[in-house]
């Protein structure tokens, strides 16, 4: 990926698993009270920088242990 869609995908990415992810652990931990979006949104707010600042991270790591793998395994 190149040009500003390597900064973008990351961001993108870590938004829509944040997202889900938030909301399970939110239903996981409170259930379904009145006041779930709140929970929810406010996990949300601080679990998706957390999230992109993985995946910057983390997407590097995976494309060479992909590599790795392919390489071992053989396509």
């Amino acid at each position: 990926m190149t040009g500003k869609a390597r900064f973008i995908f990351p961001v993108l990415m870590a938004g829509v698993m944040a997202f889900l992810m938030t909301a399970l652990v939110t239903y996981l931990n409170l259930g379904f009270p009145p006041d779930f979006v709140v929970h929810w949104l406010h996990a949300f707010v601080i679990a998706w920088p957390c999230a992109a600042g993985a995946a910057f991270l983390a997407i590097p790591l995976a494309r060479r242990g992909t590599a790795l793998i392919v390489k071992v395994i053989g396509e």
